[in-house]
């Protein structure tokens, strides 16, 4: 099942199978509706309106055991913090370069916050939306962008 809905970065669409949301993807024209889809819809709203900093879905991550694991970590860090593809791979004993491509690979951008990850000396990439671009407006809309702007 797939569902789109309007975003201030630009129409998503959220796909759901067994129950998990399995993706996120920028881009429109889906109209299925589910229990799980409508929450989604819900808490998406709630974060771009400044009401939730944490969401509570039921996701499943695809994809190898290292991009679940670098996807878990990403999934906790904090509304309004970043840390670098470098924290995250010294605490996976990984290159940071490995990190970055996982996080490029992040099935469920801003659900998984990989905006939050940054390179050391700069913003890094961003998979959603228009690229970097989306990725700042993110992190200025947690309040994050103050120390790079």
């Amino acid at each position: 099942m797939k569902r789109s809905l309007d975003t201030p970065t630009g129409t998503v669409t959220l796909s759901e199978e067994g129950g998990a949301l399995v993706a996120l993807e920028w881009g429109g024209g889906f109209e299925d509706s589910s229990d799980l889809l409508r929450e989604a819809e819900r808490q998406i709203a709630a974060y771009f309106a400044g009401e939730l900093r944490a969401f509570e879905l039921s996701v499943s991550v695809r994809g190898s055991q290292f991009q679940q694991d670098v996807c878990a970590v990403m999934g906790q860090i904090p509304y309004g913090e970043t840390v670098t593809y470098g924290e995250i791979a010294k605490q996976l004993g990984v290159p940071a370069q490995a990190v970055g491509q996982a996080c490029g690979g992040n099935p469920l951008p801003l659900i998984i916050p990989c905006h939050r990850v940054l390179g050391a000396q700069g913003l890094g990439g961003f998979s959603g939306g228009v690229g970097v671009e989306t990725k700042v407006w993110l992190l200025k809309h947690e309040g994050a962008a103050g120390l790079l702007i």
